[in-house]
């Protein structure tokens, strides 16, 4: 059966979810690490396409960023998930996160965003230290209602990564996830793709995108912190 035959009402009882991968590209993800990504992203699509049809009342969209010398959409427009292809990334050039970060607040107004829309979830990958002025860019974007709300997750690849920044980003210690293996970056990668990119209310000890529950319009998006895989289970083999 197809989403919209399991979603009450067809296609006009959805509302929209938007999934945002934020992907450095800098010169120090090239080969393994990059590659990495590329991987990962293609073959958790297919597992994302179940975790939406899971979720009824909610139509998955999908967009892709990258920054290395500056930034630049993968994927400019939102794509359903059902319909979404992954390009893959090549990666040079330093690590301008800051101008990700605004190019990201400028799709997280209204419009382009919705009224209707679920809280957007932003997943953030990088492995180093930012190269351009990013504080301005960030403290924007977070000030936006949908920055607000949104469900940040960042995934720290390796030990150069800049986990204070990632910290900024996601405003919760336990949403910086660490990558240190091809292993363990596919493993958070999916995770954070799949888990995150649904709408629910787990028994178990949650984080909840901030101010949604002030406002009634918006559905809580909830994470499941217990559900992230266990770096010490992920982590076996040469570390980056």
């Amino acid at each position: 059966m197809s989403a919209s035959l399991k979603r009450p009402g067809g296609e006009l009882s959805t509302r929209p979810l938007h999934f945002f991968w934020i992907v450095d590209c800098s010169g120090s993800m090239q080969g393994e690490k990059i590659g990495t990504v590329n991987f990962a992203i293609q073959s958790v699509i297919p597992e994302m396409v179940s975790a939406a049809e899971e979720n009824p009342n909610a139509q998955l969209y999908v967009r892709a960023l990258k920054f290395s010398s500056g930034a630049s959409w993968v994927t400019a427009n939102p794509v359903k998930i059902e319909d979404y292809a992954w390009d893959d990334l090549d990666a040079d050039g330093p690590t301008d996160i800051g101008s990700a970060f605004e190019l990201l607040a400028a799709q997280l107004t209204i419009p382009p965003m919705s009224d209707r829309a679920l809280p957007p979830v932003l997943v953030l990958m990088s492995d180093g230290q930012p190269t351009d002025d990013y504080e301005e860019a960030l403290k924007h974007l977070l000030s936006l209602p949908w920055g607000k709300k949104s469900v940040r997750i960042a995934i720290a690849i390796g030990g150069d990564a800049d986990r204070d920044m990632l910290k900024e980003f996601t405003g919760n210690t336990e949403l910086v996830l660490s990558a240190n293996t091809p292993a363990s970056l596919v493993k958070l990668i999916k995770w954070a793709s799949t888990v995150a990119s649904t709408v629910s209310s787990p028994k178990s000890r949650v984080v909840e995108s901030e101010g949604s529950s002030q406002d009634s319009s918006n559905v809580p998006v909830m994470v499941d912190l217990n559900s992230i895989p266990n770096q010490n289970e992920i982590d076996a083999g040469d570390v980056w």
